[in-house]
């Protein structure tokens, strides 16, 4: 195998993976639309199976923007929901945190000593 075969075997293996990224993407797309019928979705799924190029590259040029606008929004969602968690976690202050554990202690859903470990990680 000469040093030609080699650059032209790493570019087909880049080329291949991206190609593969491309047809997640796509395959991720067409499932996460929830406006779009499911007929239509059979279709663009039989277009990208039968014609795998061509049904990537066609699917990416009728629905390549509103793609970019579902990406976005999901990644705003996941923003939000991390946000929302970490606020609720770092602002808990240890009485909050000891009464709740209090709460479940009383309640029966802990042992005394899991309420002990919580006491003791709200503490420190």
């Amino acid at each position: 195998m000469g040093f030609w075969d080699f650059i032209w075997l790493m570019f087909s293996f880049v080329m291949f993976v991206a190609y593969l990224m491309v047809l997640f993407l796509v395959f991720r797309d067409i499932f996460s639309d929830s406006l779009r019928p499911g007929w239509v979705k059979a279709l663009w799924v039989l277009a990208v199976l039968l014609f795998p190029l061509l049904g990537c590259l066609a699917y990416m040029l009728f629905y390549g923007q509103q793609m970019t606008i579902r990406q976005s929004a999901r990644q705003d969602v996941a923003r939000d929901d991390m946000a929302d968690y970490i606020r609720r976690t770092a602002n808990a202050n240890p009485a909050d945190q000891i009464a709740a554990a209090k709460k479940l202690l009383d309640e029966g859903t802990i042992t005394g000593e899991e309420f002990q470990m919580l006491k003791a990680r709200a503490l420190g």
